[in-house]
């Protein structure tokens, strides 16, 4: 296997909130002082899919999917237990819970600030987060908490196989259950644009440029050149869809956080029931920290392009999908905190 280069969390991810804050108040303030941009932008769609928000979201995916490196699938068998714990979580735990969460605080808990139509649009967009399991920055929480870097890379090489054949089926189902209908159509098409189709350019090219340069030299020297194409990506994409949401934001200005809420309380959830299950098992911390982490966070990036995809860029579901963005990194860095005080309760090293 590759070596994996692994890098502390740079300037733009460390204040993503910060900028996302950004993000939404500039395209709030272009969707309301300047409509004709949005209305110019919208014009450009196919299949309802904003072509725009499509080649954007092809940047800032396809740089992650670099990192994919599917040659370490072979090593699936040298901890198993691991990696059985981040599939439980991530595939039979987490869909489940947050539709269990989301559905109680927006129906029930907040029935009384979030108008029912709403409340099922913002469930849909929890659960699209919640069937998405976290492909890129995991390597960076893997890395704050010394977690055993080429594990990581076989965590996140089979999640994007595992992703491949059970989102669908399992976002369909839950949507359903939450009184949303989802053409499976549309729903495919749009996990073959989002996640094939970048997943399959950055396999072609890492292989390409492994065969012709080296390992050493595409995760030491080509992969670095990409550097902050995907935040960058990423926050054009939101202030391109906080432009059609001003409307919806200015009106409900406490949605935001409502919104926050459950994700909160969810991504908490499932980190202490990957991590407890680490420790039950005995393994190292190695192990447990970067299993906790790729359970807890999010594939926010493709939860913002199915969001879009399905019910277009002024829907609320895309609405409830950004919110995830919000919190990712400020929660995230304090599970980071919370494993690295804990490293003591584990056993060190690979076992």
């Amino acid at each position: 296997m590759d070596k994996v280069k692994s890098t502390g969390i740079g300037f733009f991810e460390r204040y993503l909130t910060l900028w996302v804050i950004l993000c939404m108040a500039i395209g709030v303030f272009i969707g309301k002082l300047l409509p004709f941009i949005p209305a110019f932008l919208g014009r450009f769609e196919y299949a309802n899919v904003s072509v725009p928000i499509a080649v954007l979201i092809w940047v800032m995916m396809y740089p992650m999917m670099l990192k994919v490196d599917f040659a370490s699938v072979k090593n699936v068998g040298k901890n198993p237990k691991g990696l059985f714990i981040t599939w439980v979580a991530n595939w039979l735990i987490k869909p489940f819970t947050m539709f269990g969460i989301a559905s109680i605080f927006f129906h029930l808990v907040f029935k009384a600030f979030i108008p029912a139509e709403l409340a099922k649009d913002y469930l849909a967009g929890a659960v699209l987060l919640g069937a998405a399991p976290c492909t890129a920055m995991v390597f960076v929480w893997s890395h704050l908490t010394k977690g055993d870097a080429a594990y990581t890379v076989v965590q996140v090489a089979t999640n994007d196989l595992i992703i491949l054949v059970a989102f669908t089926p399992i976002v369909a189902f839950l949507l359903s259950v939450g009184g949303v209908s989802v053409p499976w159509d549309t729903l495919i098409v749009s996990v073959v644009l989002f996640v094939v189709t970048p997943l399959a350019g950055g396999a072609i090219t890492r292989n390409a440029v492994i065969t012709r340069r080296g390992a050493d030299y595409f995760l030491n020297d080509f992969i670095p050149k990409f550097g902050n194409i995907t935040v960058v990506g990423l926050l054009l994409t939101l202030v391109i869809i906080f432009s059609f949401q001003g409307g919806v934001i200015l009106e409900n200005p406490l949605h935001i956080v409502l919104i926050a809420v459950p994700l909160v309380v969810q991504t908490f959830l499932i980190f202490f029931i990957a991590y407890a299950a680490c420790k039950i098992l005995k393994l190292p911390y190695d192990i447990a920290a970067p299993s906790g982490m790729i359970a807890a966070s999010n594939f926010f990036e493709l939860a913002v392009a199915v969001a879009i995809a399905l019910f277009g860029t002024q829907s609320p579901v895309a609405l409830a999908t950004i919110v995830g963005v919000l919190v990712e990194v400020p929660v995230m860095l304090t599970l980071v905190k919370i494993a690295n005080n804990t490293k003591c309760w584990f056993k060190n090293g690979m076992s």
